[in-house]
């Protein structure tokens, strides 16, 4: 079996550890990736120090079925990283990203593989200086043949993409606008040269905002900072974890649902069980978008060494269980609609240094929270349909503000194909190898020699694949690929 892997980030690290610890191999493993980024991606590459990884080691190991890998490889080092609110450790990203390298070169020892990318390293690299990436993929007989930007053709039995995720959507068309910021990471080239003093507006309030307005502070900005959102929710806050084994929401009890309703009558047996009140969980979920982003963020920061296990229960879920219910209930238009941006908000939640440090912000009025959002213009005159959000609630309207840089920290729709790999993508639907999902990615038809790991995959849930879920396609793959 020679196999060709399409990208070579988290999603074929796990592909390459999972084929490694199996005790058949291929004949032959090639990796395409075009940037210098191997093994890390766009996510865990060089960058600040405070730009975290955003869950705890339990949530992170890239081999599936072993929760510990992650932590163990931390080792004596976790004490260093150590979240003292979270009771984790919290490692910078750019240390994930030697877990991952080091993981993909022990399972390269065990293979016969061949790494094809852009040695060229560096933070000043722009991300669309792209070497001899992949452009299509043909049939010729029983193979396929894979071609490069640079003319390279190779001929395989199977191809694998790992592609990773899209890259954030320019909303207001600013590219191109000095003193704007497409695309954050990393944060420490895109960051370096804004002034201390200047007014920054960030779009989006998810994650990647977090992570803007974190980094701004570590380097010592002293200008206003506004989040500006449409709907102004910030992620919920990570709780401090517990061992729970679930007793009603589990995967041989989810292949029997049909409904969320039917999932949220797991849960609510879930919590019943602990003797933990789930109408007041789920009136506390469903309030996410109307009630104050700040009184609730001050709320979740007390309440991370909680008791109750509401919370905590659906994370886990999210994570490890989200893809096998999405597969089965009926009505995913409910958490991709009316419920998107709470069912976002729990389910990708914020570490609490980070929270901690957004709440000092606030209380010292140089961050503001924007609901509302309608349009930024060149020369960054922001219009907005609603008020700020600050520490003291006092709403003061705002319907035209000035910036004077924006960084874009919207975040990219689940599924999204990736500008380096849309040629190949469009050569693979325009051959029948592949075809769009319902709701986007790519499906593969029965006994097509093509393979989906990541984001990419169509079927995924509302939110960007996490790293179990990953992990988890990454090791069905890898056993797909030994029994053809």
């Amino acid at each position: 079996m020679r196999i060709a892997i399409v990208g070579g980030g988290a999603a074929a690290v796990a592909l390459l550890d999972s084929l490694a610890r199996l005790d058949a191999r291929p004949s032959s493993v090639t990796v395409f990736e075009p940037s210098a980024r191997l093994w890390s991606g766009r996510a865990y590459g060089p960058d600040l120090d405070v730009v975290r990884v955003n869950a705890p080691p339990m949530i992170m190991s890239i081999r599936h079925g072993d929760q510990e890998h992650y932590a163990r490889w931390l080792g004596e080092r976790a004490a260093a990283h150590l979240d003292e609110r979270l009771g984790a450790p919290l490692a910078p990203r750019a240390l994930y990203g030697e877990y991952l390298h080091e993981v993909a070169t022990a399972a390269m020892a065990r293979l016969p593989v061949d790494v094809r990318h852009d040695r060229v390293t560096g933070l000043a690299r722009r991300d669309v200086e792209l070497r001899d990436r992949v452009t299509g993929a043909a049939r010729r007989g029983v193979e396929l043949v894979v071609r490069t930007s640079g003319g390279h053709e190779q001929a395989v039995d199977r191809v694998v993409l790992c592609v990773g995720g899209g890259t954030p959507h320019d909303l207001f068309g600013l590219a191109g606008t000095p003193g704007y910021v497409a695309d954050p990471y990393p944060l420490a080239r895109t960051l370096r040269d804004v002034p201390r003093d200047s007014a920054v507006a960030v779009i989006g309030s998810g994650l990647t905002a977090v992570d803007v307005v974190v980094a701004l502070a570590s380097a010592g900005h002293a200008g206003p900072i506004t989040l500006m959102s449409r709907s102004g929710v910030l992620p919920h806050v990570w709780q401090r974890p517990v061992r729970h084994e679930p007793q009603y929401l589990t995967a041989a009890r989810l292949r029997d649902v049909r409904t969320t309703g039917d999932v949220a009558r797991l849960l609510r047996a879930e919590l019943e069980e602990l003797g933990e009140d789930f109408d007041a969980f789920a009136a506390d979920l469903l309030a996410t978008p109307v009630e104050d982003p700040v009184v609730r963020l001050r709320r979740q920061l007390a309440a991370i060494d909680a008791p109750e296990l509401g919370r905590r229960i659906v994370q886990q879920a999210a994570h490890t269980l989200g893809p096998l219910a999405w597969g089965v209930v009926e009505d995913r238009d409910r958490l991709t609609g009316e419920h998107h941006r709470t069912a976002v908000s729990v389910s990708s939640p914020m570490v609490p240094v980070n929270a901690v440090q957004l709440d000092r912000l606030l209380e010292r009025g140089q961050l503001t929270l924007l609901r509302g959002l309608r349009a930024v213009v060149p020369g960054f005159h922001i219009t907005t349909t609603d008020s700020a959000a600050r520490a003291d609630s006092d709403p003061r309207a705002e319907s035209d503000l000035r910036a004077d840089f924006v960084v874009n920290a919207v975040n990219p729709p689940p599924h999204a194909v990736p500008e380096a790999a849309a040629s190949l993508v469009a050569s693979l639907l325009a051959q029948g190898l592949a075809t769009t999902g319902s709701e986007g990615g790519l499906e593969v038809p029965a006994g097509a020699p093509l393979h989906v790991v990541g984001d990419l995959a169509a079927g995924g849930t509302f939110v960007t694949s996490s790293i179990p879920a990953v992990a988890a396609q990454a090791a069905a793959t890898a056993q797909a690929l030994i029994d053809q």
